[in-house]
């Protein structure tokens, strides 16, 4: 019994060291970027804080670095917004708020997501880095030339798709992965001569990029679509018409409706 005993002890012991270094990675992020204004020492401090990656034999980085690519995106682009949300108008109390609720989003990431190994957890962590990786590519893209850009959104379709495969068994994920990743380059291509963002209605100073939610429902019909013919060796119109729809609906509305409405060029 004793030594039951100290098992839990340890156990809770680490579980509370656990959600401190993580609650302390988000806040340090945050004043570093406020402090700073620079987003170099943020990202120095986010590939400090992946050094378990590397702490492995050198022939285990790169499956490592593969494996946690998808967190990598969400630290990385939670980084860059909290930076592009600090260049908005808005006065600094606004900011500073805005800043604040999405520190808390990421530590919910960090503690309630990203340790989750179940598939629908899986999956709802690929739709998270999809999201938050496109949302940041286009917050500070607006200036560059379409390579990176392009370069940046095949790596987050790869990423993305590659972490939902791997939770089947797939004998072609690195085919598929890669085949995700090529579609997403296209629509990047795309979207950077074509980049509509909206102002969202109370936080006035983040501007949502109409790629992220369009890339979001491509994900979703694709994953539906993927599921469909794992299961039935076939995609069956009942398990996707609901998502097709779902998806044809919002991209329709964004195009077509929101455009002139409350959206602005980035």
């Amino acid at each position: 019994m004793e030594f039951l005993k100290i098992i839990k002890r340890r156990s809770f012991i680490n579980e509370v060291v656990y959600i401190v270094l993580n609650v302390g990675l988000a806040v340090a992020l945050l004043v570093v970027i406020r402090v700073t204004g620079s987003l170099l020492p943020a990202f120095a401090l986010v590939l400090l804080s992946k050094w378990r990656v590397l702490a492995v034999r050198p022939r285990f980085w790169f499956a490592n670095i593969q494996a946690d690519l998808v967190s990598l995106i969400v630290s990385v682009g939670f980084v860059v917004l909290l930076y592009s949300v600090s260049l908005k108008n808005g006065t600094d109390t606004q900011i500073f708020i805005t800043q604040c609720i999405s520190t808390l989003l990421y530590v919910a990431w960090l503690l309630f997501l990203r340790p989750k190994s179940k598939r629908a957890y899986v999956i709802a962590q690929a739709g998270v880095a999809l999201f938050v990786g496109v949302t940041a590519i286009y917050a500070v893209s607006y200036s560059w030339i379409a390579s990176p850009v392009v370069l940046l959104m095949w790596l987050v379709g790869y990423a993305t798709a590659r972490h939902v495969l791997g939770s089947y068994d797939e004998s072609h994920t690195m085919l598929l992965s890669l085949s995700w990743g090529l579609i997403m380059a296209e629509i990047g291509w795309l979207a950077y001569h074509w980049t509509i963002a909206y102002q969202l209605p109370i936080f006035t100073n983040v501007l949502l990029p109409q790629v992220s939610i369009i890339t979001l429902c491509l994900g979703f019909l694709g994953y539906n679509a993927y599921d469909s013919y794992y299961h039935h060796q076939k995609v069956r119109l009942s398990d996707i018409i609901l998502p097709l729809i779902f998806t044809i609906s919002i991209i329709i509305v964004l195009v077509v409706a929101f455009n002139g409405v409350s959206a602005s060029s980035i």
